[in-house]
């Protein structure tokens, strides 16, 4: 085992392609099919399957990358405590549902400790993507949230994969609207209060199922839906539409801009929102500062 297989083994799984891969780290495909094969030889394991569906990762293998990626990690701090300089970029991704605390904290994170070089990830995504990317070790943590609606499927999907939920906040739901929304003069909403107005959500592609849904109350009848991608597209039309989303209350200001506000809606449900983790892999000392800043900010 060399530090280069390592970090062969990690692109890899970063990429779930062999030819990006390859691209990636500058060598020829052949080689380093060969470099992970001898790895796995060596060791006596699988640590990737290979299909028609292109490159996953075994049990054995998210484990064993687990390990290698601590081993890399390790490696670059003894280059700076000794040497100076680094042996690379500093490397982290998050994946999160559209929460503007996950923002903020991966922006702390990058302030305090992204270093001269840096290469960070803030995947705001679909909750099966979060899961996955997750799974596959794209992310090293994710952001998602749980609710009496969803926590049966989620947590089942979670142990299928190896992967533990940690609680940070349980948050009562709220609406977000425009500041100028008719809706905004109310001191509380209803769901009848809704109606008129066009429910904005999130995209969640070939997992388009209610229990994927970002937003609770998914299966509520509304005659004006609007579906989208991004954060962005989402506010816009919240202002200029007139729309609303139903969300956990928490914005920022300084991130979403004054337009926007939060209204408590008048239902009996919650949102856990929580953090998902490998289960079987210590997290990284970056993985683990991240938490501790949305420990903070969720307080």
């Amino acid at each position: 085992m060399t530090l280069k297989q390592l970090k062969y083994a990690v692109t890899v799984a970063e990429t779930g392609n062999m030819t990006e891969a390859a691209a990636k780290l500058f060598i020829a495909q052949p080689s380093l099919t060969s470099s992970i094969q001898e790895l796995e030889k060596e060791f006596g394991i699988v640590i990737f399957t290979r299909g028609k569906k292109g490159i996953g990762l075994t049990k054995e293998g998210e484990e064993f990358l687990g390990y290698a990626r601590q081993v890399l990690d390790q490696t670059n701090l003894i280059e700076e405590r000794y040497t100076g300089t680094s042996a690379g970029k500093t490397k982290f991704c998050v994946s999160s549902q559209h929460y503007s605390f996950a923002v903020e904290a991966f922006v702390e994170l990058l302030k305090k400790h992204g270093g001269d070089k840096y290469e960070f990830h803030m995947r705001e995504t679909q909750t099966y993507e979060i899961i996955e990317d997750v799974t596959r070790m794209k992310s090293e943590v994710g952001v998602l949230y749980l609710n009496s609606f969803n926590e049966t499927v989620i947590r089942k999907t979670l142990r299928d994969n190896n992967l533990i939920f940690e609680p940070l906040f349980t948050a009562k739901p709220h609406v977000f609207i425009g500041k100028s929304s008719p809706l905004s003069r109310k001191k509380k909403l209803t769901t009848d209060d809704l109606k008129p107005y066009p429910r904005l959500s999130y995209e969640q592609g070939s997992h388009n199922s209610f229990y994927f849904s970002e937003e609770i109350l998914s299966t509520l009848d509304s005659d004006k839906e609007i579906v989208v991608c991004d954060r962005a597209s989402l506010f816009n039309m919240l202002v200029g539409l007139n729309g609303y989303t139903i969300c956990s209350g928490i914005i920022s200001e300084e991130l979403n801009g004054p337009g926007i506000i939060a209204k408590p809606l008048d239902v009996d449900d919650y949102m856990e929102i929580g953090y998902i983790l490998p289960g079987s892999i210590k997290p990284s000392p970056l993985t683990a500062t991240y938490i501790e800043i949305l420990k903070k900010l969720c307080k």
